[in-house]
């Protein structure tokens, strides 16, 4: 029977075999003996990259390569033996819900979420400190001394020398957060699908240094917008010669095959302003021209067509077939207009909405004119009653790139991220949009513990930590939405609960992983490698991780032969801590055909009850795969 290693995976070894793929900042590019340009892989930092030790190489500069980021690299591979606990009493809906708000450190929390959600998130938001010395709520103030940063880089020698010239420009203020945001970026872009895109907020400070790594990180190919968001309106804030009243938000994507397409603004709603038979069900209409001048000599596209007796011929060619054409002629789609020469003009009629009532898709510019920072303050207001949180970003901005399509394809079910989580506006712009258009989106927030200032609004509320903020506006925001929309069908099936999971040591002692260094006396006294402290279900979560298995399957408990015993999904696990199960339990287990199933190794009642317990399995359920922690 294997054993469980229940420790996340270890991403260096995973990583060898991918190199282009997974390591698009490992391609570079170089000449050739003739001089011309081509693809190379940047080897020094392959090795950095397949090593858990810093390599010895080029002296680290503040250019793309900045004192500190070997160090992130090996920060964002090494593996951790860490696991998420859950915490029923401040989740909703803990047993059935499909989200998950996940408290403690985000890089710890990217790297547990690898086995189970590699390449499965549709849309990453984040919202990261701006490294603008502010350190209300986010102690984002990363600046290095500027000491510090010369013996970093090496550029001073032991007596404090200097080596080089310094600036101010030179990045001492800048290293720390780099490294910081490095290698957070890198783990959260292997969580997404292939058509997958990560949108990042940030400002004036860091915007230019953010491009530049995100480059290397997606690869300069898959960058695809930089949008200046007018997030102020009023005095804005003041700057040198200037009032700024925008920041900004970059856009990537995981594979360059993108086409996105946003939901229409009102000032382009305004344009569907005919109305016909079908303005119920399709909403208002504009005519555009169905004949083009187009050069393409196309004669499939070049016929007449016949109406009100009058055979009109195209100046050059229609724009759709004839069989498409006479399909809209018939369903009254097309306008045509007789000029006072006696020819007609032929328009097609543009809906706002599709056949299913969907509205119209169109492309997002890079320029966003609102919402502002103020709705998203009254997003806020409205759940509580003090200003509990600082700056909020508007429900309705989430909400926007959570609606676009990617690839024309409408997704309604896929999985949101957002590992900066602060008053967890991803989790409420999922339950409004999900409200409004009856789908079944999930979401992940994670969010440190961080404490809130004890003079600030939070605090005298009673919020003694940032995550204390987000999972209390999920439960309001949660409960406003249906209360609202109590009227609406399948309003009920509305998903506004969350699974709260809690980053901790792991579960097991350090005999577990490390055996060979405990003597045999020690190894007699921790005959029981489970710390005293944990759950059961503690174990079901850190199995789940360690097993690769989706963290918000549904969970059911049953009493089998006296012995408490977990099904996620029914069968997709099943799983029991208890002591002294034998085989007429195993039996009981078998007859459920689970995929898999995972007892405690110091749970078999004697010790040839461990071989007696998988074979009945094997006899009983041969494609259950057994293990034991």
């Amino acid at each position: 029977m294997d054993k469980l290693d229940l420790q996340t995976a270890n991403f260096t070894d995973e990583n060898i075999a991918k190199i282009a793929d997974i390591f698009p900042n490992c391609v570079t590019e170089a000449k050739d003996a003739t001089g011309t340009l081509k693809k190379a892989i940047d080897f020094d930092l392959l090795k950095q990259e397949l090593s858990e030790n810093i390599v010895d190489g080029p002296r680290e500069r503040y250019q793309i390569n900045w004192p500190g980021k070997k160090e992130a690299l090996v920060s964002a591979n090494t593996p951790i033996n860490m696991t998420l606990r859950p915490c029923r009493e401040e989740s909703v809906d803990f047993d059935t819900t499909e989200n998950l708000y996940i408290e403690g450190d985000n890089l710890e929390a990217l790297k547990l979420l690898q086995e189970s959600y590699l390449g499965k998130v549709k849309m990453i938001y984040i919202d990261p400190p701006y490294n603008t010395g502010n350190d209300f709520v986010y102690n984002d103030n990363f600046s290095r001394s500027q000491k510090e940063e010369l013996e970093a880089s090496e550029q001073i020698d032991v007596d404090g020398g200097r080596l080089i010239a310094n600036t101010k420009s030179n990045g001492r203020f800048h290293s720390d957060w780099m490294s910081m945001i490095y290698s957070r970026i890198k783990l959260a872009r292997s969580l997404l699908q292939n058509d997958g895109i990560m949108f990042i907020s940030i400002d004036d400070n860091e915007a230019k240094n953010l491009k530049s790594l995100c480059d290397e990180i997606f690869g300069e190919d898959n960058f695809v917008e930089q949008i200046v968001w007018k997030n102020k309106y009023g005095a804005g804030a003041k700057t040198f010669g200037f009032i700024g009243v925008h920041e900004y938000i970059l856009c990537y994507s995981k594979s360059r095959l993108i086409n996105i397409e946003s939901q229409l603004d009102e000032n382009s709603k305004k344009a569907y302003n005919k109305k016909d038979s079908k303005f119920q069900e399709r909403g208002g209409y504009f005519t555009q021209p169905l004949m083009t001048k187009s050069m393409d000599d196309r004669p499939n596209l070049q016929y007449s067509i016949i109406y009100d007796g009058h055979v009109i011929k195209p100046s050059k060619q229609w724009v759709w077939s004839e069989k498409r054409l006479k399909n809209a002629i018939e369903n009254d789609e097309v306008v045509f207009n007789k000029k006072s020469d006696g020819s007609f003009s032929v328009r097609s009629k543009q809906y706002l909405k599709d056949i299913n009532g969907n509205e119209r898709k169109g492309k997002p510019i890079s320029l966003l004119n609102g919402p502002f920072t103020q709705e998203g303050t009254s997003d806020i207001s409205e759940l509580f009653e003090k200003p509990v949180f600082g700056f909020p970003k508007p429900t309705s901005l989430i909400e926007n790139f959570i609606a676009f399509r990617v690839n024309e394809i409408e997704d309604k079910n896929g999985l949101y991220l957002d590992f900066f989580s602060g008053s967890a506006t991803m989790a409420h712009a999922v339950m409004n949009l999900n409200s409004k258009d009856r789908g079944t989106r999930k979401y992940i927030c994670i969010q440190l513990p961080e404490n809130t200032p004890e003079k600030s609004e939070a605090f005298k509320a009673g919020y003694t930590t940032i995550a204390e903020i987000g999972k209390e506006r999920i439960r309001r925001a949660g409960k406003k939405i249906k209360e609202e929309n109590a009227d609406k069908e399948g309003i009920e099936d509305l998903d506004i609960g969350f699974r709260v999971l809690k980053i901790d040591s792991s579960n097991m002692k350090e005999v577990y992983y490390t055996p060979d260094t405990m003597s045999q006396s020690l190894l007699d006294s921790q005959e029981q490698n489970i710390k005293e402290d944990r759950t059961s279900e503690d174990l079901l979560f850190q199995v789940l991780l360690d097993w690769g298995v989706d963290l918000t399957l549904p969970i059911s408990r049953e009493e089998i032969n006296g012995k408490e015993v977990y099904f996620v999904d029914e069968d997709t696990l099943v799983a029991c801590f208890d002591d002294d199960l034998d085989s007429a339990f195993a039996k009981e287990i078998a007859k459920r055909n689970p995929l898999r199933t995972v007892f405690k190794e110091s749970g078999y009642k004697q010790d040839e009850d461990k071989i007696n317990i998988d074979q009945v399995i094997k006899q009983f359920s041969p494609d259950t795969e057994v293990r034991a922690i």
